[in-house]
């Protein structure tokens, strides 16, 4: 018997659905007399930012209820506020192919509850409608040699918020067969492949966000010309992108199911001054082109893609104004949001090492010299799309050794800038090697040394800021120049520090703290907080921001190497050697054991995640290949069209944002109609949908925002309310006590 479903909409605001009525006949039920005139409309006609009206589609779903008959599935996707609904059915009944259908009409809470009665109904004589299980989210779908699997989030954890938008940790997953007759054998293909993909463990590190594109930066998502209700994610860090396409088929459709998930770190903290809240939020997005293991995956392909590759912003804002959009009349003119990214990927050569002989340190081999770099050719220029000019490259590897092997690449990569830049603008490539290890075993101040570098880097590529600076910054200017002084009106960040090491692990993540404290301080000035661009080592905020940038270091060295930091920033420091020490030792023994023997698993896992290897029955299983070499390079016998060996960057990537105030014209919100419905799609009020909810009760105990890690952790125990001074940016040491 066939399944009942609903019937078309008949009100004219809604699409039709994609189930037809002949179901619903054919299975003996009547149409009802009344019309859809319960469910709110799909969207209101806005404006984009060119003038034209465009219906909107995007119903944000974060609540999912999956329920099976004998041949179907049937998502159940709802809004925050749960009046608004939509279905998506799934085939059941081939092992070969996957069917999903997405019913573009969206239905009020009777309505899906007259839905799943009729198949109730409908299917009572072949086993009737089961709830299977609640959901947080669609991860994807995937299909190894027999049926085809839904992975699903069964459960998740806030762990920032940016602009009113949550930003959650997997902490859940649930794979489910999609075919009943999809029972693979104990010790078959189909079963070693699942314990494969078991190996991608969702619950570390992945992360994901009902209404805030986490793949962007915050300096794309507060000033793109695209539609501004629409997401456009960036694909290079969707790395769910595979499972995705294998069900919606693009990420480019605008539909409601498509939920991106990240592999990083998120982090968010808070600087408590005198009751003033100043949120620093710290994510990292790691590539999914040419991502693996440590030893397997070093240098980069032929594509351009290194290995390594992590974006890190550093977000800080205060928090007077939870929403991006200040005035009420324009989108996204909050003056209170800053940001600066960093990258760190590894040397953009063809290199490896051996770790077949079981050292701790193998040689590294130069696999390929290319006298015209098209490989660096590719990665920089991708570099400045992404970031624009200038690339300053910091490279921290060791420059003289007894026994040549980190030298070896600096020498190459030496050459490979100096080739590249000879056709570029003047200085849109800064090199600048500096051994870091040599510096920390002399006499040389690492953190001082650092720092003075940090100050270059942030005033070559500058850092985002959302609006006009505050009139208290315009004053403290013409106080020292003694002139009338005009305010700028908004900061762009033009170029990116790239730093990379050899792991891009250690000596990188120290440095990139102190690129990040740098920066920090001309971010909260920027933001009128302080008074002066910078912030003491040795204070309250910067050992807040040490403790973020330590687990992000920790949790970025463990998805690449399989251990946490070997050298931390204390042992740049000379602080608590002893105990550095120890720890040292045993990463370091940690580090090695999972190169050794845990490495080769990883990968496996790894390409079978991200689509680089699909099983096929006239292929040979992933587990028998020699290695992975074809499936992160090119066909040699498919190869594009080489570029040009002078012209190789695209020319229209290193013309510097813009730094002037945007035209606000073209963001402003129309006039909106009065809602009978919550909505998270409504680009000026759906952020308090999710953080304040509506219609229930809430305590400031239970906001995330009341319980985020603090500034106020550092104060002692015992303090002279008269004497003690509760400024987060007071120096707590002296150089003398450290």
């Amino acid at each position: 018997m066939p399944e009942p479903i609903t019937l078309e909409p008949a009100s004219p605001r809604h699409k039709k659905s994609r189930f037809t009525h002949n179901e619903q006949q054919e299975a003996g039920l009547k149409p009802p007399l009344v019309s859809r005139v319960s469910a709110p409309p799909a969207m209101e006609c806005t404006q984009d930012i060119c003038g034209e009206e465009t219906q909107q589609q995007r119903l944000v779903l974060n609540r999912f209820n999956l329920y099976e008959t004998k041949t179907n599935y049937y998502m159940i996707g709802s809004n925050q506020s749960d009046n608004r609904f939509r279905v998506l059915k799934i085939d059941r009944t081939s092992l070969t192919e996957l069917n999903v259908t997405e019913d573009e009409a969206i239905y009020s809470k009777q309505e899906v509850n007259d839905i799943l009665m009729k198949l109730k109904v409908g299917n009572k004589n072949s086993g009737g409608l089961k709830h299977v299980l609640s959901a947080d989210g669609i991860v994807g779908f995937i299909r190894f040699t027999e049926g085809y699997y839904i992975l699903l989030v069964t459960k998740k954890s806030p762990v920032a918020l940016i602009g009113g938008h949550y930003i959650y940790h997997i902490d859940d997953t649930e794979p489910l067969s999609i075919s009943p007759q999809n029972k693979p054998e104990k010790n078959s293909d189909e079963q070693r492949y699942i314990n494969t993909f078991k190996n991608v463990d969702l619950t570390k590190n992945f992360y994901f966000s009902y209404t805030y594109d986490i793949t962007h930066t915050l300096q794309h998502n507060m000033t793109r010309t695209s539609n501004r209700l629409d997401f456009s994610y960036n694909e290079m860090f969707v790395w769910n992108h595979y499972l995705l396409e294998t069900g919606f088929k693009s990420l480019k459709n605008n539909s409601d199911w498509i939920l991106p998930i990240i592999h990083g770190f998120v982090d968010q903290s808070k600087i408590s001054i005198f009751g003033r809240n100043i949120f620093v939020t710290l994510i990292a997005r790691r590539s999914r082109y040419f991502a693996g293991a440590r030893f397997l995956k070093r240098g980069s392909n032929d594509q351009g893609y290194v290995a390594n590759d992590v974006e890190t912003e550093q977000i800080v804002s205060e928090m007077n104004t939870t929403s991006f959009h200040f005035s009420g009349t324009r989108l996204f003119d909050n003056p209170h949001y800053t940001s600066y990214v960093q990258h760190r990927g590894s040397i953009p050569l063809y290199w490896s090492q051996d770790a077949t002989n079981m050292v701790p340190k193998p040689p590294i081999h130069m696999n390929f010299n290319d006298p015209f770099f098209v490989a660096a050719a590719l990665h920089f220029d991708n570099m400045f799309k992404r970031y624009c000019a200038p690339i300053i490259v910091l490279n921290l590897i060791k420059t003289k050794e007894k026994n040549k092997r980190e030298s070896i690449l600096g020498e190459e990569f030496v050459q490979c800038v100096d080739y590249l830049s000879q056709f570029l603008p003047e200085k849109s490539i800064i090199y600048k090697a500096w051994d870091m290890s040599k510096a920390r075993k002399s006499a040389e101040d690492v953190i001082e040394l650092l720092e003075n570098y940090a100050e270059e880097f942030v005033a070559d590529t500058g850092f985002f800021h959302s609006g006009p600076e505050p009139y208290i910054n315009i004053l403290r200017r013409e106080e020292s120049e003694k002139k009338p002084q005009a305010r700028r009106k908004q900061l762009r960040q033009n170029g990116v520090v790239r730093t990379n090491c050899i792991d891009c692990l250690d000596r990188t993540n120290a440095a990139q703290m102190m690129i990040g404290k740098v920066a920090l301080g001309h971010q909260l000035y920027a933001l009128g907080v302080i008074d002066h661009p910078s912030v003491p080592v040795d204070s309250d905020v910067v050992n807040m921001l040490s403790v973020m940038y330590h687990h992000h270091g920790d949790t970025i060295a463990f998805q690449y190497s399989g251990s946490n930091l070997v050298n931390t920033l204390a042992a740049y420091r000379h602080t608590n050697q002893w105990q550095s020490q120890a720890r040292d030792i045993v990463e370091n023994l940690r580090r090695y054991y999972n190169n050794a023997f845990i490495d080769n698993e990883k990968q496996e896992a790894i390409n079978l995640f991200l689509g680089n290897f699909i099983p096929q029955k006239d292929r040979p299983p992933l587990w028998a290949l020699q290695n992975d070499y074809y499936l992160h390079n090119e066909d040699p016998r498919f190869r594009r069209t080489k570029r040009s060996y002078i012209n190789w960057w695209t020319k229209d990537a290193l013309s510097p944002h813009e730094g002037t105030e945007l035209d606000k014209t073209r963001y402003q919100l129309v006039p909106r109609l009065a809602r009978q419905y919550d909505d998270e799609g409504d680009a000026y009020g759906g952020y308090w949908i999710e953080y304040y909810k509506p219609r229930l009760f809430t305590s400031f105990a239970d906001l995330f925002a009341s319980n985020m890690n603090s500034t106020t952790k550092y104060l002692p125990n015992r303090v002279s309310p008269e004497t003690y001074d509760y400024s987060p940016f007071t120096l707590r040491f002296t150089p003398a006590t450290r």
